[in-house]
Order: structure tokens, then sequence, then C-alpha cells
């Protein structure tokens, strides 16, 4: 008689677009198609989402509003909502991550059979910011069957004893990134993608491009997203004169199409875990200038000077330093794209899909070529 299928459940906020929610979508594409059954336990729905591949289950966690109490008592009933969803669904591995879920996500299977692995998706210290979220994030994380971080760095975070559980798991490429490098003339556009808050900085961007637009007639800076910064960017633009030179198209469902023959990326955050943004655009062959951010993430990916470049942070004057450079040695450039888009192979979705498949395996005690 065949065993059954082993479970798979994913606990996020919401399936919003953005780095998180497209890795969970990714790895639960990459499940479904391998035979496991999936859930993915959101806490909302929201609009402009990821959709998840057919064949994977969505169950929502959030209280309804009517009765809706104090801070406390509507903590307590989102805990027994999840705990519910989690006695009901009977997974055999539970994978959640970012802040606070990963703390709900550990206390709702508490004596319940089912694995739980957590992951920390950004900066350590700023998805648990102060010295109770430390301390519970310390204790707590004990109870995980498997602890997934970004980089080096992020592992720092915890004290060592708690250092030694921790695993260090690539983020996949989306499979719309991974194509031959562009090889044709690339006309001098600059571009970057992300939301625009203010942790990605792009008012940075501007300031650098700012610096070497007189000098480089012929170049044009897109900026691809958007958010709550819009209008200030906007009016940043026209304070400095560069209406024609800067574009913001917004969000853009055919980004890889849109920046593959650009001459140069930008990165201007002040933190990042993995930025999926700079593996995607080092995977198409551009070449980039990202800030070298707390967690380490963009110096796990450039080494400085030969596949790109990295800079302090909200540095306009070390990145418009590194653009001049780079648009007056087009030859230079292509190279670095080159070694940049070498990338590509380590961070292909079946070899890192792999890699997490081998390691939930691990965790449910599983063979590593066993089936699903």
């Amino acid at each position: 008689m065949e065993s059954p299928k082993k479970h798979i459940a994913f606990y996020i906020g919401s399936l919003h677009k953005g780095g998180a929610e497209r890795v969970f979508v990714n790895l639960a594409t990459y499940f479904v198609s391998k035979g496991y059954r999936v859930t993915m336990v959101t806490q909302y729905q929201r609009e402009n989402e990821y959709a998840l591949p057919e064949g994977a289950a969505r169950v929502l966690s959030d209280i309804a509003p009517k009765g809706e109490g104090g801070r406390v008592q509507n903590l307590v009933r989102r805990y027994r909502k999840l705990r519910g969803i989690f006695k009901e669904i009977r997974a055999d591995l539970v994978l959640s991550t970012i802040g606070k879920n990963n703390f709900m996500a550990l206390c709702a299977n508490l004596f319940l059979p089912t694995r739980v692995v957590v992951s920390v998706v950004a900066d350590p210290k700023e998805e648990y910011p102060g010295r109770l979220m430390r301390f519970l994030a310390d204790v707590l994380f004990w109870l995980a069957d498997g602890i997934v971080m970004q980089t080096t760095d992020a592992v720092g975070f915890f004290p060592k004893a708690l250092q030694k559980r921790c695993v260090i798991l690539k983020n996949s490429l989306n499979p719309a990134f991974v194509r031959p490098r562009f090889a044709g003339e690339r006309p001098q556009d600059i571009v970057a993608v992300g939301r625009m808050d203010a942790n990605k900085n792009h008012r940075m961007a501007i300031r650098a491009f700012a610096r070497i637009a007189r000098r480089f007639p012929q170049s044009r800076l897109f900026l691809y997203g958007d958010g709550p910064l819009r209008t200030n960017l906007e009016e940043e633009i026209k304070e400095r004169g560069l209406q024609g030179r800067v574009f913001m198209p917004g969000v853009v469902a055919d980004v890889p199409e849109r920046i593959e023959k650009a001459y140069a990326f930008l990165l201007t955050s002040f933190t990042e875990g993995m930025p999926n943004t700079l593996l995607e655009a080092m995977s198409l062959g551009l070449c980039c200038i990202s800030t070298d951010c707390p967690c380490g993430g963009p110096k796990d990916l450039i080494r400085s000077g030969e596949n790109g470049y990295l800079v302090p942070p909200d540095d306009d004057g070390a990145m418009a330093a590194c653009l001049t450079q780079l648009l007056e040695n087009p030859g230079k450039a292509d190279r670095m794209g080159q070694r940049a888009a070498m990338l590509q192979q380590e961070y292909l979705p079946e070899k890192v899909n792999g890699e997490w498949e081998r390691y939930f395996k691990g965790i449910m005690g599983m063979p590593p070529h066993g089936n699903a």
C-alpha cells in the first residue's frame, strides 16, 4: 500500500508581492510539482498577490472583526484560531517567516507532531528589535526543528549555542530571470527595482544620477515599483530638473524584459537580507552597484570591483563614482556583467529548491532521495 504524501504547510502574513512572499510561492510550486500536499496559511488576503500553483490549498487565519477586543485578547484569539488550523490540516512540516509569525508558528504547534522550521529573511535586528523581541527570539527559537537564515552575518545575531542550529539556504531564482545574457549594444540606461519606501532609499539613486547626468547626457534612470514615497521622489526629480531623464513606470509584470538590456542596476537599501532583485539583475548579467548594507546579503553576492560594486549605505557620491567608471569604460562594465551572470547557475530553481527539499526531508526523518 502506497504511503500518504507528505504535507508541507507555509505560514506568512499574506502573499502580497514582495521578496519573502515570492520565495514562499516558488517553494510551494516546487513541492506541488514533486507530489507533496501543500497548504499556504496566511493571516490576510490582499490585492496584488502572487498566485498559488494549482493543487495548493489556501487557509486564512485572520480573526473576524466582530467582537474584536483589546490587544491581548486579540492575540489570544489569533493564537487559538491558528492552533486550530494547524491541528486540522495536520501538516508534517510548517515553514514560517518574518518576525512575530515565527513566534506564532512555534507556539501554535507546541505539543503537536508537526515539525516547525522558522526562517529569518531580513536583518534579524530589524525583525526582532529591542530587548524583549530579541529575548523572545533567543528563547522561542529553541522550540524550532530548524532555523533557516539568509546570510552568515544574520546567523551571528543569535547566541553561539543557537547558531549551531542555523542553516543558510539560498533563495531560488524566479524562472523568468533564467535566460542567456543579452549580448547586444546596451543603451546607457540605469535601473532599480523595489518598493518606494524609506528603507529602499530610491532617493540615493536619484542623487547619484544627478551627479553624473550632465556628464553623460545619453543616460537615463528608471525606477520600477511603487510605494508610499513615490510622490516625494517625483518632487525630488522636479527639484533637480531631471524630468525626461528619470522615469518611474510603476509596478510592471515584465521586469526581466524591461531591465535585461540595461547598462547598470542599482540597489540602494539601508538594510537587506538576501535581496532577490539584486540576485535577479546579476543573473541577467547586469553590472550592479549595491549598498554594503547590514546583514550582508549584497556582499555575499558581489565581489566589489570584480562582478559589481559595493558602496556604503546612503553614499550617493560613492555610487556616482562607480557609475562614472562604468559609463566611461564599456568594456569593464561588460566584463563585470559577464562575471555577475555566472551566479545564475548557482541559484537555478531546480538546484536551490532541491536543497530545501533535502533539508526538509532531514527534518521530517525521510531519506534524502526518498519519495514524497
